[in-house]
């Protein structure tokens, strides 16, 4: 077989095939990502743990299992070698209070970017300006505030996991860095979460947005997403390149995109068990108007749970940002399952209703017996994103009724590594 660019190569399973390979898939996660209706993340200044319950009690009622909860990178380490204990007790009983309420946990440790402002503590800025990937000092001081935040979590019963940061490749427009830099970097924070949490089975994990996986030539690559920490974690968002705006808020591009990253993810992978996470997806006024969210959302859990190697769903967000505060992006302010009175939208309780059909379901979905070959290189990356054409490629396929996974250029011939991912043979390019 001659494997062509991205054309429309297919691999089948024959009858005759069994897969004994793939291990069963767990039960799928579906969550959110908390952020607290009064003062957004600024809370953290004056930190209310009964209005925080009260925020909790709402997405725990909404039949959901986990949130994912940040805290201010300038705030728990306003000093390079100083890591504030008051603010680590702080995110304790966040955790502690989420899992009250029934909710398990993921804790993001370096909060360097949230919803469009960038948060540096003041010893990598102005005077005293480092590079926050490629200073070894200050990658020192992140790994000593990951260490320390695991060892205060270790143990806790609710606790997924501890995240290095909230899309951190956000950061390198003003935090130059070469692909090699980045992959030394995610190992050394990597090791020190890993580190800080010790033995017990809590997950250590990193994430980065759409850039990674459709950037030409972004430092973080699909490869590190896919290959470093403990499961991969995707955030496709219908703003990235533009699809939503290109296609439509009700065209199947939008509405199969989660479940289209979360192929695309796992073809990077060397390990085919390898667990996938759509750890941050929302309906973003106005790529996605308010009267399609509700759709938005069950297409978008309903095609994700059709992917065999999905761990779980985390909608972002749970509550508006309150308009009293200024300056954020128009749909920052809309993002919310809740608005900033706390009352539910209609959104609620479409991810709700859901959530509990998914977790019915009599079988998890089988493999994906079909798949397009990617061949590209980092600089041609954004072929798999919205507009490129391997992505129109795919996206075909599924309109007309195919479930494509995807696989590398680099795997097309590899039977074992096919085999493992329910895939035993390349047949001619269509």
């Amino acid at each position: 077989m001659v494997v062509d660019t991205f054309a429309e190569d297919k691999v089948r399973l024959r009858p005759e095939d069994t897969i004994d390979t793939l291990p069963p898939a767990p039960a799928l996660r579906f969550g959110v990502n908390y952020t607290p209706r009064r003062g957004w993340f600024h809370a953290w200044h004056d930190f209310d743990p009964g209005l925080a319950r009260e925020d909790l009690a709402q997405i725990a009622g909404l039949g959901l299992d986990h949130v994912r909860v940040f805290h201010l990178w300038p705030l728990l380490q306003p000093n390079r070698t100083l890591v504030r204990a008051s603010a680590v007790d702080q995110l304790v009983r966040l955790v502690d209070l989420a899992g009250e309420c029934g909710l398990d946990v993921l804790v993001d440790g370096v909060q360097g970017h949230l919803s469009s402002f960038d948060f540096y503590p003041e010893w990598t800025r102005s005077w005293h300006h480092r590079n926050v990937f490629t200073d070894p000092e200050a990658i020192e001081a992140q790994a000593l505030l990951l260490r320390t935040l695991g060892r205060a979590l270790s143990g806790r019963p609710h606790l997924i996991g501890l995240q290095l940061g909230n899309e951190l490749n956000n950061l390198v427009e003003h935090n130059p860095v070469s692909v090699p830099e980045v992959d030394h970097y995610l190992d050394t924070l990597l090791t020190a979460a890993r580190d800080g949490l010790g033995a017990g089975g809590a997950l250590v994990t990193h994430s980065a947005y759409d850039a990674a996986w459709y950037g030409d030539d972004h430092p973080f690559t699909p490869e590190a997403s896919a290959r470093k920490g403990d499961l991969t974690t995707v955030h496709p968002w219908v703003f990235s390149a533009d699809c939503a705006r290109r296609y439509g808020p009700r065209s199947p591009q939008v509405h199969h995109l989660a479940e289209y990253g979360t192929e695309l993810a796992a073809a990077y992978a060397t390990d085919p068990s390898r667990p996938v996470w759509v750890q941050e997806t929302g309906a973003p006024e106005p790529h996605i108007p308010a009267a399609d969210a509700p759709d938005f959302a069950r297409a978008t859990l309903r095609n994700a749970a059709d992917c065999a190697r999905l761990w779980g769903v985390t909608w972002w967000c749970s509550h508006d940002v309150d308009r009293s505060l200024a300056d954020f992006p128009e749909l920052e302010y809309t993002l919310g399952l809740f608005d900033s009175t706390g009352r539910p939208k209609p959104i609620a309780d479409a991810l709700s209703t859901t959530v509990a059909e998914l977790r019915t379901a009599a079988a998890p979905p089988a493999p994906r017996t079909t798949a397009l070959v990617l061949d590209c290189t980092p600089s041609t990356r954004s072929t798999s994103g919205p507009g490129g054409a391997f992505f129109e490629a795919w996206m075909r396929l599924r309109q007309e009724g195919a479930r494509p996974a995807v696989v590398l250029a680099e795997h097309a011939q590899d039977t074992a590594y096919l085999k493992g991912r329910g895939i035993t043979e390349p047949i001619e390019a269509a």
